[in-house]
């Protein structure tokens, strides 16, 4: 199974077609069902040429577009692989498949851009959270949700004990042992160890060194996060590092043992027992936020799909809750701000939800992509803003004062997805930057 990463999300959002085709579709990989994957496939396949003849292609360019596609159709040994969902996205110049653990409607969207709004659940909704794994030889930090966990690189931390601490002689040669079992069954706490005239009380402070150098290392990693960090440790270095750490959204509890002897999906497992009853109750209470606020008529919640776009493209959402299997279809200029509403799909449409989503995403807010009876409010939306100036009005307003003034409408919120993956992710890593 290929999850898409953080990297891969936002490189399907930077990439763009003349036009670019979304196929989505469960698949069934354990069952029966699976000689029908294929066949429900080509029929996506033969709705897809016919959206593409609609947009303008010729016979010829609409072969070779889908092509790779369906070769997929005669691959038994494809559809034997894992996944619940597959994800197909196509463009002249790029091909990309991923295979989900969850079930996707069967869909075909042509658009100039793909539509990516289930794959959010990978990456939001339950949030993202961080392990911070300590040991004598190694620093590891992991980025991780629901679904996936991956390893960030770290440049200003350093690597391991005896590198942070290479000129501090009497602590050079200290070392620690994780927990181990004694002959009656119960379990000997982590062990420090110094040689000379170091000490137990001097293994301590050496480790706090060790530790302190960590956390600088992490501030400017983490310095406009909010997401959870686990630690994984011997239970004897967890307390210690609370006590250095500055980052405020350090977990007391974490995971135990000696993390070298644990691999990646293992921590990920063990973390997420940790952190999801967290992203529950945020969920929750970001509920019950925008509930209060929306019911006050405040102004700064709004389930109407017009205002929601608009303040999606503005930076202005804080919190946003789409329905994951609608449609609202549509189109929206970002240069004057307009919004068109249509009851059925036109050549050309946009699915607002997915762009709403997408674009508060890019702009660092949090999204739910949920199911339609789980939107708060009863909509096909519901967002609470950062600042009431994101109200209709207001974004009214402002338009048409900058227009006196002869400025372009929305600059800062007109520049490329370059430019906002640049100042929305600033403090992450592992995303390819393409020009």
């Amino acid at each position: 199974m290929n999850i898409p990463t953080r990297a891969d999300l936002q490189t399907l959002i930077e990439e763009r077609g003349d036009p670019a085709v979304t196929i989505t579709m469960p698949t069934h990989p354990a069952s029966d069902l699976v000689q029908q994957d294929p066949i429900r496939l080509k029929n996506l396949l033969n709705e897809a040429e016919e959206r593409l003849v609609a947009w303008g292609l010729r016979a010829p360019a609409v072969r070779s577009l889908l092509e790779p596609m369906r070769e997929l159709t005669i691959s038994e040994s494809f559809w034997e692989e894992s996944g619940n969902g597959l994800a197909l996205f196509r463009t002249a110049d790029a091909f990309r498949l991923y295979r989900l653990p969850f079930d996707l409607h069967a869909e075909v969207k042509v658009s100039d851009r793909y539509h990516l709004k289930h794959l959010l659940p990978l990456l939001t909704g339950d949030g993202h959270y961080y392990i911070l794994a300590l040991s004598q030889n190694e620093v590891r930090m992991l980025y991780g949700t629901r679904y996936e966990i991956e390893q960030v690189e770290l440049e200003s931390v350093p690597p391991s004990l005896a590198e942070a601490l290479k000129y501090d002689e009497p602590s050079r040669y200290l070392q620690w042992h994780s927990s181990t079992m004694t002959p009656m069954g119960s379990r000997r706490p982590a062990m420090f160890h110094g040689h000379g005239a170091a000490n137990a009380t001097g293994a301590k402070d050496a480790i706090r060194r060790y530790f302190h150098k960590v956390n600088a290392g992490l501030q400017e990693m983490l310095a406009d996060e909010r997401a959870p960090v686990v630690l994984a440790a011997v239970e004897y270095l967890i307390p210690i590092y609370l006590e250095v750490s500055d980052y405020r959204h350090v977990l007391e509890r974490g995971v135990t043992g000696n993390p070298e002897e644990l691999r990646a999906h293992e921590l990920h497992a063990r973390a997420w027992e940790i952190v999801a009853p967290l992203f529950q109750q945020e969920r929750h209470e970001a509920e019950e936020r925008f509930l209060k606020l929306y019911g006050e008529g405040s102004g700064l919640a709004s389930a109407d799909v017009v205002e929601v776009v608009r303040a999606a493209h503005a930076q202005r959402i804080d919190t946003l809750f789409v329905a994951d299997d609608l449609h609202r279809w549509g189109r929206f200029d970002p240069s004057s701000y307009e919004v068109e509403l249509h009851d059925e799909e036109q050549v050309g449409d946009d699915d607002l939800l997915d762009l709403a989503a997408i674009e508060t995403y890019l702009h660092g807010g949090a999204v739910y992509a949920v199911d339609p009876a789980e939107v708060p409010g009863g909509g096909e939306v519901a967002a609470r803003w950062r600042r009431s100036c994101a109200t209709r009005w207001c974004l009214e307003k402002g338009r048409q004062r900058r227009s006196e003034r002869g400025e372009k409408p929305c600059q800062r919120a007109s520049r490329p997805l370059a430019y906002a993956r640049a100042t929305s992710f600033r403090r992450r890593v592992h995303f390819l930057y393409t020009a």
